[in-house]
């Protein structure tokens, strides 16, 4: 599991590339927002599925499995109750590594319950 911090204006695109850069994976779940040619291009490098239904606005509607895309509410619902932290959603931490520190503490714990 990798996490990166980045400004809040920034699209989530940006990042989700060098995040699944070098870790494999039989299916790679994201929303529409990351529909991009770019991100289809390192899943299908590194032999997995992209799990990602194409933008509206797409010429060619690529197809996806509808029920893996189900299964999207648990990753949905981890940052659902990560966020329930105070200390995250609050973002007491001023510094970047203490603010990412504290998000993996937290992921740990709720892994562990």
């Amino acid at each position: 599991m990798r996490f990166a911090l980045g400004p809040g204006q920034q699209n989530d695109i940006v990042p989700a590339c060098n995040l699944i850069r070098g870790l494999s994976a039989r299916q790679v779940l994201a929303d529409r927002a990351c529909d991009a040619n770019s991100l289809h291009d390192i899943i299908l490098e590194q032999g997995g599925d992209p799990v990602i239904p194409p933008r509206r606005n797409r010429n060619y509607q690529h197809r996806y499995d509808h029920i893996a895309y189900k299964q999207r509410w648990g990753i949905e619902a981890f940052f659902a109750k990560l966020k329930q932290r105070r200390r995250i959603a609050t973002r007491y931490d001023k510094l970047a590594a203490n603010f990412l520190g504290f998000i993996k503490l937290a992921s740990i714990m709720l892994w562990i319950k």
